[in-house]
């Protein structure tokens, strides 16, 4: 039986149970919008090609599922990019669906065409323009393999619009051998896991190094099993949050630039660092050079191409995460380790996270360890980028994976609220949290209007200092105090506005109103906007500055 371009991908998605895409409709993806209509698959209209992939991320890092995102060629392509580039960075299986102008219109500059193909090979995992319906059952099939298989990231397919509307017999979604093949070797183990579980059976001073491979792999309860069995601390990056109970003894929070003093000294003083799909970016290690000098170092990775990148490791494993640990749990043995464990239990006693309150005022970090308390952890936090990110991942103890999402390795201004969206839809039982600043929530306000009509409750937190807060502070510290065009000397009234858009609103300016916000956010049945006023000198601390080494790291009294 024959069946349309627009079809195929119709049943693809079915074949594939997606349960929701996300997208924006325009002239050269018509066809497979008009099958969408017919097919009754569930669509999330957003008001920007933007929110929409983003919204996509959001339903991909909160499932673990991948998350698909359609939009129209030329602009509407492009707006798709800085989503592509985020999924890319933080290895989220994205499958982008754009139309394209007729393949004989391609090359001629027609109305809204774009090189979306040339455009996006930087920033996608693979991609590909359908030259053939023919082909086009196996390209989708192959985005699905690629986007989900090895170390997960965004896949792009172009269909051009007479691609769409031509027929084709080969409507079976089989994906060439050779690539399956390609990914699939990537599940193997290579590595000496003897010799490595042998080291750390001898270790004195081991750590845990979680990054968001350990989420990604679905291998938190092996992190947990490893952790406790081994009696070994844990440190997390910030896409590592939530692979590892936050309250649990061991845990040692946030690692690196902002992260907890003790978490960087148990980095400078272990014996032995094992790095558990973590990739050894630069806000993690600072000064390369200098970064765990004294310790043995193991990097188990699914990615060959990450290790060995940036730090030599003395065991290189490659492999997913979740096998790797499942095959040698069984080996390692439980050492008591007092001194190191006392050693660590000191730091986290004597430098624990600090800030200053004053009851007149709301401190950042108080609204979050108020956060933290009322909903015990368990919420869903999504986040912008900046000073109220890492106070996000600071003062917030993720309870269970999946449940920080935020832009960890492009740093996506306009990332949280769409991807809240997202993971509101995918996890509707679920309290689901916007933490956004007033500058990055403006990158994408419009989709205040998906939000309504779709009747999508997200509780939504702006830390209002009137400033891009992260920038500020660099310029405070490091640029002699010369602000240079981060004040926002006009704001809206987001109370208004969240009124205009059929939502509700309320502002808080004092300590003694946090309670009483956080449950006003709560109660409510739709979603509603928390505009908290915080002040705008207020820093993130600890802070260790770009390239230098964790001996270098200011705090708040410093």
């Amino acid at each position: 039986m024959e069946k349309t371009g627009a079809q195929i991908v119709i049943d693809f998605l079915r074949h594939h149970n997606v349960e929701c895409v996300f997208g924006y409709p325009g002239g050269a993806i018509l066809p497979i919008y008009d099958e969408v209509y017919k097919s009754g698959i569930k669509h999330i209209l957003t008001r920007h090609e933007q929110g929409a992939i983003h919204a996509a991320e959001g339903y991909a890092r909160a499932t673990g599922k991948v998350g698909v995102v359609m939009a129209t060629s030329g602009p509407g392509a492009t707006n798709l990019v800085t989503g592509l580039a985020d999924a890319k960075m933080d290895s989220v299986p994205i499958i982008a669906i754009t139309g394209q102008v007729a393949t004989t219109l391609i090359g001629t500059d027609a109305f809204q065409e774009a090189d979306i193909y040339g455009i996006s090979i930087p920033v996608t995992k693979h991609n590909r323009l359908v030259r053939s319906v023919h082909d086009l059952a196996s390209y989708l099939e192959e985005a699905y393999v690629v986007a989900t298989s090895g170390r997960p990231g965004p896949v792009l397919v172009d269909i051009p619009k007479d691609v769409q509307n031509l027929s084709t017999k080969n409507t079976e979604f089989i994906c060439d051998p050779r690539v399956i093949k390609r990914f699939k070797d990537l599940l193997d183990i290579e590595g000496d896991l003897d010799g490595f579980v042998k080291k750390l059976n001898e270790a004195k001073r081991p750590l845990l190094y979680v990054g968001g491979g350990a989420l990604t792999s679905s291998a938190h309860n092996e992190v947990l099993q490893l952790a406790e069995k081994g009696n070994i601390p844990v440190a997390m990056t910030l896409m590592g949050l939530g692979a590892f109970p936050g309250t649990h003894p061991l845990s040692l929070g946030m690692m690196g630039m902002h992260g907890t003093r003790y978490a960087n000294n148990a980095v400078s003083n272990c014996d032995m660092l094992i790095a558990l799909g973590a990739r050894f970016d630069d806000r993690v290690t600072g000064k390369v050079d200098a970064f765990a000098k004294q310790a043995t170092i193991a990097h188990i990775d699914i990615d060959r191409a990450e290790i060995g990148k940036i730090v030599e490791g003395h065991f290189p494993i490659a492999g997913d995460l979740k096998t790797v640990l499942q095959t040698i749990l069984s080996e390692v043995k439980f050492q008591p380790r007092d001194e190191w464990i006392n050693m660590v239990n000191d730091w986290k006693k004597n430098l624990p996270l600090r800030y200053k309150r004053e009851k007149n005022i709301i401190k950042p970090q108080y609204f979050l360890e108020k956060l933290n308390e009322i909903t015990k952890g368990n919420a869903i936090l999504s986040t912008d980028v900046g000073q109220h990110q890492m106070w996000s991942a600071q003062y917030y103890n993720f309870s269970h994976p999946r449940s920080f999402l935020t832009s960890g390795g492009l740093g996506t201004m306009g990332f949280g609220f769409p991807a809240a969206i997202g993971a509101k839809l995918a996890c509707p039982d679920r309290p689901t949290f916007v933490i956004a600043g007033d500058g990055s929530f403006q990158m994408n306000i419009q989709e205040l209007a998906t939000a309504s009509m779709y009747g999508v409750n997200v509780k939504i937190v702006i830390l209002n200092n009137g400033y891009l807060g992260m920038v500020r502070q660099w310029q405070d510290i490091f640029f002699e105090k010369r602000f240079s065009h981060v004040s926002f000397d006009f704001n809206p009234n987001f109370v208004k506005l969240a009124d205009a858009y059929g939502l509700t609103g309320k502002t808080i300016t004092r300590e003694d109103e946090v309670e009483e916000g956080i449950q006003f956010l709560l109660e409510s049945d739709k979603a509603a906007i928390l505009e908290v006023m915080i002040p705008e000198e207020e820093k993130v601390y600890p802070m260790i500055p770009a390239g230098a080494t964790y001996n270098d790291i200011m705090d708040l009294e410093d």
